[in-house]
């Protein structure tokens, strides 16, 4: 069946040679090729039908079976199928690939690959056929794989193992997509496609002697079989050599028509194929039957005959004969035995009566039905034995009283019994010992336990729903159970549910476990009695209600006496009261109630008592019955008393509480018998006074009859009554008794407050005196005026008389008055200044110090004035606009700030590029370790970071900034102001940036963010850049919500561009000092705990133990090494081990959650306001959620991705200092990484089952920590506004000094402007926007050339590419101003205007008095006051002159400024009058909007040097920590530096055979460099080496011609190779050995030379090692 590649019958797709007669040399090789891959196809569908029919399962398609076939399962199921002993389903590793499509391959997968060969080795397929494991595994050379299964399967089917393998060649087809892509794959490997053809033939020259013999056998029975004699035939049947089995001589003709019958189809099978394949390779096997089918045919023939004999016996029924044909050895039954041959004739006569019952006739049976028969009879057999053994083992537990061996017997699956309950144990052995019991020695049988079982687990399953108190479920478990109880009724169902639920409680509060069956049925008895006594009653109530309606008293005595109300408490003699009491609660059911008094509402007027209405009705009548009998008997008493006339004896009894007397006192009892006779007296006369029966009102409303003389009382109304008038009632009692009482009361008040009438009648005196007293003085003061005259008349008369005398005295001593006047006022005036610069001079201290309190005092209070004040005046704003001034202390910590951001963005970009170059050094010293030759370059690329360390980030800066766009021309200047308005606008508009990032692909957006953004915001260095890096944060973050998270969960199961990038940069420079205070304190702890030991994996535990063990005792242990976690938990010490783990897990964790819950003012508050975005924009977008699911998501950002790795891999984020080279031990990372995976766990609320089902007791521990989180989550998102923390406002550019700076390379600036073009109208559609017009300014995106200036490179430089890309890293400072800063048109002037203004009037009021600003500007300037403001001009001229010049004045400003104060007061009127005519300003309140405006710019100054110190301090700390990495970083250049040092000298001494030698002419040949020499190779020596796989063009018998002259350069690492082709130089090419290794670390195994050669990289890489470098 095996044939060549250019076979002419089966390739209609691709002609033979013949047809391409017209083709050219190009397309005959296409063709080929074509063909090639076509065949290798056929044959894998070949290979594939072969394997699935051995297998008896489906493989992958044809294209996919290559990559199906590197795990090696189904090599592996291939082997178990032809070598069952020598490998088992046990041994395949993932035999059902679970892992392997989980996690794709794994190295185990390779045991699959070697138990094949092993199986292949064992039946004795020859060698060499075998493939590599790595062919298979790696994919190496699968076309080997292929030929050795077509080998397999011709092997295999001479042996007669095996079907036959198909031949497909030309009968499938394949697209042409299919066929270009295999023969990519066979040209990409290089492969020599094997000859499938002979392998017939190399299995023929491979053959043994022994198979040569069986061989010469197996012609010689084909050669008899043709002749047709049976004797011939089956003596070469009984020929050793042919090794056949079970021949027997009387079927000696049924083997000759058998195998004459085989042969004969087998030759018109192989016609078919005979055209197609050579006649010297084609294999005799495809004519001639092989040993294996023969032994087939033989073994059928004797089935046959055995199968005869079976029937034969079923039909005679015949015991004895069916067994022994049952034994016969060509059926080769398992499982036939003697002492069920009874079972046997049974089941076969049964069978086959049915089977000819089915097919109409009788009907023969076949070997496997006689097999499948004898099967069942056994099983039968031993299941009825076993349910016997099992049925005693259960009445002996039972015997025993031991409830759970009774439930274990009962649960054995043999005993064939329905399903048990383990929890209902002793309700089966309490209830089966009592049947065994009933039932005597013999036991209970297998029919009785099964009837008990079944009802007993339905019990015990009522009692398990009982417990539920589910009544529905109840009634349901009472229907559907077999528990056959009886007397049910379907509408009690519900009753018998109630009622069995408490019975159930009952039962469990008593002590008793299950309730019974015949408890259940009992109670179930008792509902239905309960239920028919209740029927029973409601028609008593029923004839109840109809009694009262008829209003006969005693029809409703009669009803209510009826046994089946079950009434209680019922006399006779009450029954018209009883008859009234119902009737009255009836009518409270039927009333009329009033609402107002106008409505009316009535009730049900059919509504009826119910019974315990009307047991209540009876209750309340018996008790009016004894109150009245009572009450009238105290009333009798009171009468007959008051008629005896004895006071003592009447207050007695009035004083009786059986009388129900209120306010009886025995001071009264006197005046009680007197009025109470006396009201006898008056009532006798009305009616009759000899009558024995009184009449006393019940209630209000039922009366009650008594009889005086007998003392007793009735509800009827006695024939002839009569009301004895002198009888008093209890109310006319009642009446007098409060009369009295309250009299008395009355009496004693007065008597008890006679002090209090005393007082009461001075103070009426005194007030009426006080009166008199008061109108006396009124009259004085209405007549004031006339006394005051009089008085003055005389007063003035008086003085006058004085004065005239006094002044002629004087007027005659004037010169002696004026004299002695002088002198006294100078002695007083000197005198008391003595005193007074005396007591200055005693009390100097004390008067500073209360100077310095009111001047404080005075200050603070203008202070708050100017803070608090809705309108400061102009005398407070006076005194503090000096702070507007620009001091030489701002002018100094300015420029610090400006300096300490340069460097810490410097340092920030300097460390990143040196963290790239320290990773391409590790992958450099990892490829180093597999070539030496790598040596060179791995010392070029050090030499590489160390230039770049040497050269600083500033030096770049100032190239760039002499250079291009930073140069002092016109167009250039233009050009660097339209991008400062550009990455102004950017960095203050957040929703370009946001829209842009996600414009492009997610790798891009962080490479992005990682350059241009972060240096655009000077990687938020202040507190006005990190407002707006928060709120760009913000913005893209919800836009990325808005759009593109559906669900919740999306955020922490998918990776979040904004999410990356806020976590990112939290933990660089800015969060680093964060974490490492947070973390690294309890980190090292877990660290450098050395009895710290995590492990709650209890596999590794157990093997960790079986260690300890061996090491212990030296001796193997007995205990399995390969385990399942469940075996593991099996034994006692891993379980005490892992929960020593657990312990010391929670208290590690405890310590890490601890360190993070107290440290959350700690967290960057980026980190705390992005949780908070992202909690309010998730809820915004899904109301639904839950507080617990947003939290989850908080806790996703703020411990998983921000803290977890930092806790994974302290060394890898600078929690821990490492030294260089060194690294965490393995026992460290596992503790630190079991506490953050519990930690992980715990911050989303993820409980531990599946594969950690292990961890499940740490749940409960998962719960209680994600309550501490929970409250951590909540509180890390409550956190102000980024206003209120910065204090952000309208005012905060107007008092800052210096404009922001960003330094950003030349490169970037190019990527913005391009990616801005790219992609502006999705991030500004309105073509208005200030976006665009920048743009427009801009043009183009510019070239590296063109920004840098033009003669920055040289055009003829060779590796300008290299220089264009290294220039391109050059950076500028941008000092960022806004195009759009103010308003267009007269909005901008006045805004313009207003800020001069406010300016001008600064310096005014600052030497100008005035209480308001127009008195200010009205009043003229003193030339004193023109001196002040000039000198402060001078100042201000001096400072400039010294300032920087970016925090320079501007012009125009410095102009207005040096204006004299009279014409600034001028410019000041004319600009107040411009505004106010704007609209923005009005003189009704003397300008007071402008003061205000004043004020605000104060307190801003003040606020803005409070944050420009603590920026300052902030800078400092982030420069030290940036210091303190590239120190790090540093260490580890040294460890590489010492490391390549190391292999150099190791290179040097290995190297030395190819020293230079000193000889005479040392000197001279030590001064010259060597030089290695090149070598020479064919391409024909190349492809032997494996070196060269095809030349595009070339013929393989052509590669003769060809030279290859590889020759290295003098660039370590490089070479020149040539080709020659016959002599003639064609082409050369350099050579780069990096990018060899490059190719090769990238897994690259195939690669082009000249864009035609084919060349593998691992054996180039072989031969240069080895020509060159001697490896």
């Amino acid at each position: 069946m095996y044939h060549e590649e250019t076979t002419n019958l089966q390739k209609p797709r691709y002609g033979t040679i013949q047809d391409d007669e017209r083709l050219s040399a190009e397309e005959m090789d296409e063709r080929r090729r074509q063909n090639i891959a076509y065949e290798y196809l056929c044959h894998l569908e070949e290979a594939k039908q072969w394997m699935e029919a051995c297998l008896e399962e489906d493989l992958p398609p044809t294209t996919e079976l290559e990559e199906g076939l590197r795990n090696g399962v189904y090599l592996g199921k291939l082997a178990k199928f032809f070598a069952p002993k020598m490998v088992s389903e046990k041994r395949i590793y993932d035999r059902d690939q679970t892992r392997y499509k989980s996690t794709g391959l794994h190295f185990r997968h390779t045991d699959n690959t070697v138990q094949w060969l092993r199986a292949m080795e064992s039946v004795g397929l020859p060698k060499i056929f075998y493939p590599e494991t790595t062919d298979v595994y790696d994919r190496k050379n699968m076309p080997k794989v292929v030929y050795c299964i077509h080998a397999l399967s011709l092997y295999l089917y001479k042996l007669g193992i095996a079907p036959q393998i198909q031949d497909l060649l030309g009968k499938v087809a394949f697209t042409e997509e299919e066929i270009s892509n295999m023969r990519s794959e066979l040209e990409k490997y290089g492969i020599q496609m094997p000859a499938f053809s002979k392998i017939g033939g190399i299995l023929a020259n491979e053959l043994s002697v022994d198979e040569a013999a069986l061989h010469a056998a197996v012609i010689a029975i084909n050669e008899a079989v043709e002749k047709g004699q049976a004797s011939v035939t089956m003596a070469a049947l009984t020929n050793p050599n042919a090794m056949l089995r079970n021949t027997q001589e009387d079927l000696a003709q049924d083997y000759q028509d058998t195998l004459s019958q085989a042969k004969a189809q087998k030759e018109v099978q192989s016609s078919g194929r005979r055209s197609s394949i050579a006649t010297e390779e084609r294999d005799v096997y495809e004519e001639l039957l092989t040993q294996q089918e023969i032994q087939c045919c033989i073994d059928l023939v004797n089935v046959q005959a055995a199968v005869r004999h079976v029937n034969q016996a079923v039909s005679a029924q015949d015991k004895a004969s069916l067994l022994a044909g049952l034994r016969q050895q060509a059926l080769a039954l398992l499982g036939v035995q003697e002492a069920n041959s009874d079972w046997y004739l049974e089941h076969f006569t049964t069978y086959c009566q049915h089977k000819a019952k089915d097919g109409g006739k009788a009907m023969l049976l076949e070997r496997e039905e006689i097999q499948r028969v004898v099967s069942t009879c056994n099983d039968f057999a031993e299941a009825e034995k076993r349910k016997l053994q099992a049925v005693a083992a259960i009445n002996t537990a039972i015997r025993l009283g031991n409830a759970v061996e009774t439930v274990e017997e009962l649960i054995n699956p043999e005993a064939q019994l329905p399903i048990v309950y383990q929890t209902a144990a002793n309700l089966y052995q309490a209830e089966l010992f009592s049947l065994q019991l009933q039932g005597g020695r013999s036991g209970l049988s297998h029919e009785e336990l099964s009837v008990a079982v079944e009802m007993l687990s339905a019990v015990a399953v009522l009692n398990e729903v009982l417990d539920t108190s589910d009544p529905q479920a109840v009634t349901e478990q009472l229907t559907d159970s077999p528990l056959g109880f009886s007397n049910m009724d379907q509408d009690n169902l519900n009753r018998y549910a109630d009622t069995l639920i408490k019975l159930r409680a009952e039962a469990l509060a008593e002590g008793q476990e299950f309730l019974t069956w015949n408890d259940v049925q009992k109670c179930i008895d008792t509902v239905n009695v309960q239920v028919h006594e209740e029927h029973e009653r409601i028609i008593a109530i029923a004839e109840i209600n109809e009694a009262l309606n008829s209003g006969d008293h005693e029809q409703t005595l009669a009803a209510l006496l009826l046994p089946t109300a079950k009434l209680t408490g019922v006399n006779p003699a009450t029954a018209k009261h009883y008859h009234d009491v119902l009737q009255h609660t009836k009518l409270l059911l039927c009333q009329v109630f009033p609402l107002d008094s106008e409505e009316m509402s009535s009730g049900d007027e059919s509504a009826v008592l119910w019974l315990d209405q009307i047991q209540e009705a009876i209750h309340t009548a018996n008790q009016d019955e004894e109150e009245a009998l009572i009450l009238a008997g105290a009333v009798a008493d009171i009468n007959r008393t008051v008629a005896e006339g004895d006071s003592q004896n009447t207050l007695q009894v009035l004083q009786a509480p059986i009388a129900g007397l209120r306010g009886v006192l025995p001071e009264c009892a006197d005046t009680y018998q007197t009025e109470l006779a006396q009201r006898q007296t008056n009532s006798a006369p009305t009616g009759s006074a000899e009558s024995v029966w009184v009449r006393h009102r019940i209630k209000d409303r039922y009366d009650y009859y008594y009889n005086l003389g007998s003392g007793e009382g009735t509800w009827v109304e006695p024939e002839g009554f009569e009301h004895n008038s002198a009888h008093l009632s209890k109310e006319e009692v009642q009446n007098v008794v409060g009369c009295v009482t309250a009299e008395y009361n009355r009496e004693q008040l007065w008597l008890a407050n006679e002090p209090l009438v005393t007082l009461l009648q001075a103070r009426i005196r005194g007030y009426l005196l006080r009166k008199a007293h008061a109108q006396r003085m009124e009259y004085l003061r209405q007549q004031k005026p006339h006394v005051v005259k009089l008085q003055a008349c005389w007063k003035g008369y008086k003085q006058r008389k004085l004065y005239k005398d006094r002044m002629s005295v004087l007027q005659n001593s004037v010169s002696s008055v004026i004299k002695i006047q002088s002198t006294v006022k100078m002695w007083r005036a000197k005198r008391k200044y003595t005193q007074r610069l005396q007591y200055f001079k005693d009390h100097e201290k004390d008067i500073v110090k209360i100077q310095a309190f009111l001047k404080a005092n005075k200050a603070r209070d203008d202070y708050r004035t100017l803070t608090g004040a809705q309108d400061p005046p102009l005398l407070v704003v006076r005194k503090f606009v000096h702070l507007l001034e620009q001091s030489s202390l701002d002018l100094q910590e300015e420029q610090e700030v400006t300096q300490l951001r340069e460097e810490v963005v410097t340092k920030i970009r300097s460390n990143q590029q040196m963290e790239k170059d320290l990773n391409l050094m590790d992958i450099k010293i990892g490829l180093l370790v597999k070539n030496r030759i790598t040596l060179q370059d791995v010392v070029s690329h050090s030499k590489k970071m160390k230039t770049k360390k040497s050269k600083m980030s500033k030096e770049d800066l100032a190239i760039g900034d002499k250079l291009g766009i930073k140069g002092l021309n016109r167009g250039k200047r233009k050009k660097l102001e339209a991008y400062q308005h550009l990455f102004y606008l950017l960095q203050t508009n957040p929703s370009y940036l946001a829209k842009l990032i996600f414009q492009m692909p997610q790798n891009k957006s962080t490479k992005f963010m990682d350059t241009v953004i972060f240096t655009l915001y000077n990687y938020a260095s202040n507190q006005r850049e990190e407002y707006l890096l928060l709120k760009l944060f913000k913005t893209a973050l919800e836009e990325e919500i808005k759009s593109k998270v559906d669900q919740i969960q999306d955020i922490s199961t998918g990776n979040p561009t904004v999410i990356k990038m806020v976590v990112s940069f939290n933990r660089g420079a800015r969060g680093h000092n964060t974490l490492r205070q947070l973390l690294a304190p309890v980190v090292k702890d877990i660290i450098e705990d050395k009895s710290l030991g995590i492990n709650t994996n209890p596999v590794d535990v157990y093997k960790a133990w079986v260690n300890q063990l061996e090491t212990a005792t030296g001796e193997a242990s007995k205990l399995p090494y390969e385990v399942t976690p469940e075996q593991a938990m099996s034994h006692e010490e891993v379980r005490n081990r892992l929960e020593a783990s657990s312990m010391a897990l929670r208290s590690a964790t405890d310590k890490v959650l601890s360190s993070i819950v107290s440290s959350l003012d700690n967290i960057p508050y980026g980190m705390r306001y992005i949780a908070k975005v992202l909690k309010n924009s998730l809820h915004e977008k899904f109301p639904d959620a839950t507080e617990d699911e947003l939290l989850k998501i908080v806790g996703n950002l703020l411990y998983y991705r921000y803290m977890n790795p930092a806790i994974v891999a302290p060394d890898g984020f600078d929690i821990i200092d490492v030294s260089a080279g060194g690294q965490l031990h393995s026992d460290q990372r596992r503790n630190l990484g079991s506490v953050a995976k519990m930690l992980q766990h715990a911050a989303a609320n993820k409980l531990f089952e599946g594969e950690n089902a292990h961890m499940t007791p740490m749940n409960n521990y998962i719960s209680q920590t994600y309550e501490r989180f929970r409250v951590f989550f909540q509180a890390a998102c409550d956190v102000p506004e980024p206003e209120e923390k910065f204090n952000v406002d309208e005012y905060s550019d107007m008092v800052t000094l210096s404009k922001p700076i960003i330094y950003i390379s030349i490169e970037e600036i190019i990527n913005t402007h391009s990616l801005l073009l790219e992609h502006r109208e999705a991030i500004s559609p309105d073509h208005n926007d200030l976006l665009h017009e920048l743009l427009q300014d801009l043009g183009d995106a510019p070239d590296v050339e063109a920004l840098l200036g033009e003669g920055t490179m040289d055009p003829n430089d060779p590796n300008k590419d290299a220089t264009m890309s290294q220039l391109g890293k050059t950076e500028i400072s941008l000092t960022l101003t806004s195009k759009f800063e103010l308003l267009e048109g007269d909005d901008k002037d006045m805004k313009s205007l207003m800020t001069k203004t406010k300016k001008l009037i600064v310096d005014v009021v600052r030497i100008q008095p005035g209480e308001t600003l127009p008195e200010t500007l009205e009043t003229p300037s003193t030339p004193t006051q023109e001196s002040d403001h000039a000198k402060i001009l001078e100042r201000r001229a001096v400072q400039d002159a010294q300032t920087p010049e970016g925090l320079k004045t501007n012009q125009v400003a410095l102009e207005d400024a040096q204006l004299p104060l009279e014409q600034k007061k001028r410019k000041i009127l004319r600009n107040l009058r411009t505004l106010e005519q704007a609209g923005l300003i009005t003189a009704s309140n003397k300008y007071q909007d402008l003061i205000n405006d004043i004020s605000k710019d104060i307190r801003y100054q003040r606020r803005y040097r409070q944050r420009r110190k603590a920026e300052l301090v902030k800078l400092q700390q982030t420069l030290t920590a940036l210091n303190s990495k590239t120190t790090f970083y540093q260490d580890q250049m040294n460890y590489y530096d010492t490391y390549i040092k190391t292999c150099l000298d190791n290179l040097n001494r290995k190297n030395s055979r190819r020293s230079i030698k000193l000889d005479n002419k040392g000197e001279e040949r030590g001064s010259k460099k060597w030089k290695q020499q090149s070598l020479k190779y064919t391409a024909a020596k190349l492809h032997e080496k494996g070196v060269i796989l095809e030349i595009e063009g070339l013929q393989t018998h052509q590669f003769k011609n060809v030279m290859f002259d590889i020759s290295p350069s003098e660039e370590v690492g490089d070479f020149e190779v040539k080709a020659k082709f016959m002599g003639v130089e064609m082409e050369k090419v350099q050579l780069h050995f990096q990018d060899l290794l490059q190719l090769q670390y990238e897994g690259v195994a195939v690669m082009k030379m000249f864009d035609k050669a084919k060349v593998n990289v691992n054996l180039l890489i072989f031969l240069l090692n080895r020509k060159f470098y001697g490896k």
